[in-house]
């Protein structure tokens, strides 16, 4: 008996994926990346190509500076070959130069000026310790291949990599975040819970209690229409007291069967009166899944597929104005074909499905409340097409607003975050992209732009009344776990390259 959910990748798909673990081990992942709740794409003809050419740049530059490959991928001149490289391909979305491969004082000293930078995390994840449930490794008995990469050939991947101990390495300790929010979700079957409500608590205690600052923030999960829910909710506001409410429409994320629970932001009856008790208890930040679909939804799903869309969102945003909706993945339908078919259709019609629908709703409805967060749409648009990671940023920044787009991963599911952060600090709208839509937000700017820093975190300190001033980063300049950062970079441990998950094998 498998101890998946029925919602995991089915049999057959499972035969078309191999663990993430045994991708080409760049900066940059080289091809789609999932957590396990959609299909990835095999890799493209130009993702092949991106891939052929950071190993060109790793051996010429690696000699250059007199390190081996291995050693140059994980360096900052690594991360610079690696955008280089897509820039090659893709054409010019990065804000990035070929000195910075040449050169590692230069890509060093424009990392170390950046390492401060305020980044607040609005999506991070690991399990709790007794969590037992290997396929959500995206390999293990399912995988037919096991060819590990080096840094991990004799380390095999295990749950060890999604808990405690190492997501406090890839988030604080190998990432330039400062801030993390964490995350869980509900599951019919309660022994795939990765945190319980409670959980979520005693962790943010803990890391909160070590750093001597407030370095986490913690969801509560509610399920509408689930047994005693309200009574859960009660108990949270009352004993876990937490930082804002995470919630699926879609019921349980993995497993569309009967047992899951959908249910409509919009929902009145049912609905509303939760909305009642969270601004009431001064709770009003709620973080909704959306989007991020297999690719047979319509089939696979029926009956629960348009619960993922958000007709729901701006009906129920504008009867319940003192409530923030934050609507996570910016609610992307995941590619569905390749890739390219997604962008033309957006060089087409201007919109990009499902995630148009959301930028439109502060000018449909007249509210000011609805967000776009970016854990793990923005991460698969930039490994798909940079242009496409460029598109909806920008569609984002342009209808919602540049104040409410947040920033987040999704990590640890996809590895230490900093290749996003990278990411993002480069990404630059086309010329001709931002003309052709007319958008008044044309420039996201360089790395440490006024858009990028209220995207990276002011956005979300604002939301969570975190107050940033000179005296708060340095605080976090000088915790407890900025010394433990400090003295982890001096012993020269290494950044790894892995990523967790399923990749496609073959090539598109």
């Amino acid at each position: 008996m498998s101890d998946r959910p029925a919602g995991w990748l089915s049999d057959r798909e499972l035969t078309e994926v191999r663990g993430a673990e045994n991708a080409y081990p760049s900066p940059v992942p080289t091809q789609i990346v999932s957590n396990g709740e959609y299909n990835p794409l095999p890799q493209t003809e130009n993702q092949r190509k991106v891939e052929g050419l950071i190993s060109e740049y790793a051996d010429k530059y690696s000699k250059h500076q007199g390190i081996d490959r291995r050693s140059f991928m994980k360096s900052a001149s690594g991360f610079a070959a690696a955008f280089l490289a897509m820039n090659q391909v893709f054409g010019p979305v990065w804000n990035v130069s070929e000195a910075e491969a040449a050169d590692k004082d230069m890509a060093d000293d424009r990392a170390k000026k950046l390492s401060n930078q305020f980044i607040f995390d609005d999506q991070t994840h690991f399990v709790r310790d007794d969590f037992d449930k290997e396929g959500l490794l995206g390999l293990s008995k399912w995988a037919l291949e096991h060819h590990w990469n080096p840094k991990i050939a004799d380390t095999p991947m295990t749950l060890a990599r999604l808990k405690f101990e190492n997501y406090l390495k890839e988030i604080y300790l190998d990432s330039d975040t400062k801030i993390a929010l964490l995350s869980t979700a509900p599951f019919d079957d309660p022994s795939w819970y990765f945190l319980f409500n409670d959980q979520l608590r005693d962790a943010r205690e803990a890391i909160n209690k070590v750093a001597g600052t407030r370095r986490m923030f913690a969801h509560a999960v509610f399920t509408p229409g689930q047994g005693d829910w309200m009574n859960e909710v009660d108990r949270a506001i009352a004993e876990y007291k937490p930082d804002s409410w995470k919630g699926y429409t879609i019921g349980d994320p993995l497993s569309p069967s009967t047992k899951s629970t959908t249910w409509r932001l919009d929902d009145e009856k049912l609905v509303y009166p939760f909305y009642e008790k969270a601004v009431k208890s001064g709770i009003k930040n709620i973080c909704i899944h959306k989007g991020l679909l297999p690719r047979d939804y319509e089939k696979s799903w029926p009956g629960v597929w348009q619960h993922a869309t958000v007709d729901d969102v701006g009906k129920a945003a504008k009867d319940n104005p003192d409530i923030n909706f934050i609507i996570y993945h910016g609610a992307l339908r995941v590619f569905l074909e390749d890739p390219s078919y997604e962008l033309d259709l957006f060089d087409k019609t201007g919109e990009i499905r499902w995630v148009t629908d959301l930028a439109k709703i502060p000018e449909k409805y007249g509210v000011t409340n609805v967000y776009g967060e970016l854990g793990t749409t923005f991460a698969t648009s930039a490994v798909a097409n940079p242009r496409f990671a460029a598109a909806v940023v920008g569609s984002l920044v342009n209808g919602l607003g540049v104040d409410r787009v947040v920033w987040g991963t999704d990590s640890v599911w996809y590895g230490s975050p900093q290749w996003q952060i990278e990411a993002m600090r480069r990404l630059e709208i086309p010329d001709d992209m931002a003309k052709k839509q007319g958008w008044k937000i044309s420039k996201l700017g360089g790395d440490d732009s006024p858009i990028k820093r209220k995207i990276f975190g002011e956005n979300s300190a604002r939301l969570y009344n975190y107050k940033i001033t000179a005296e708060l980063e340095q605080q976090l300049s000088q915790d407890k776990l900025a010394q433990m950062k400090d003295v982890y970079n001096k012993e020269g441990v290494e950044r790894n390259n892995a990523f967790y998950g399923y990749v496609g094998k073959k090539t598109v």
